[in-house]
């Protein structure tokens, strides 16, 4: 079955109990970021060229597009590679933030790098500067506190085989 199949069953959409309320519903932002990893267990950062802490591959979600499409996407941008990503490790809630609305920010699995795979990687995306494999522990300074406790939160699921919820990083 494809999307179009499962809206199709779907029948008419429901009408506006009070019209224009669609419109004035919240809107979150929504993005999906890869855990990658190389043969040693180092994880894959990338170096945004737009702000100053690193981040995991991946970013926001385009309109009608799903977090686990927006992430595959991005890492395809930012990387190059078209890995087999699906397992949900972390949904994490975000709250708004100075111009940014709150959002929910997911992180998969993105599996582990061969040795000539992480060897080869380079940036493919111009808003980035750089990638780094880097140890969790070593890469914590480099973070938004937000985002080494989301990873933290996502190598525990990946350890413990099953998905977490966090808020603001906090499981």
């Amino acid at each position: 079955m494809t999307l179009a199949d499962d809206l199709s069953a779907e029948g008419e959409p429901e009408r506006e109990f009070n019209p224009g309320i669609a419109q004035r519903l919240p809107r979150k932002r929504v993005a999906g970021g890869a855990l990658i990893r190389d043969r040693a267990g180092r994880i894959l950062f990338v170096v945004p060229g737009y702000k100053p802490f690193l981040d995991i591959p991946g970013g926001i979600a385009d309109a009608d597009e799903s977090p686990l499409a927006a992430c595959r996407r991005e890492v395809r941008e930012e990387i190059g590679l078209d890995l087999p990503i699906s397992r949900l490790l972390v949904v994490d809630w975000m709250p708004a933030h100075g111009v940014w609305p709150d959002g929910l920010m997911f992180i998969f699995d993105g599996g582990q790098l061969d040795d000539d795979q992480a060897e080869a990687l380079k940036p493919t995306d111009d808003e980035l500067t750089g990638l780094r494999f880097l140890p969790y522990q070593e890469a914590v300074p480099h973070l938004r506190p937000s985002m080494a406790r989301r990873v933290g939160s996502a190598l525990h699921a990946l350890a413990e085989g099953q998905p977490r919820y966090a808020e603001f990083g906090r499981s």
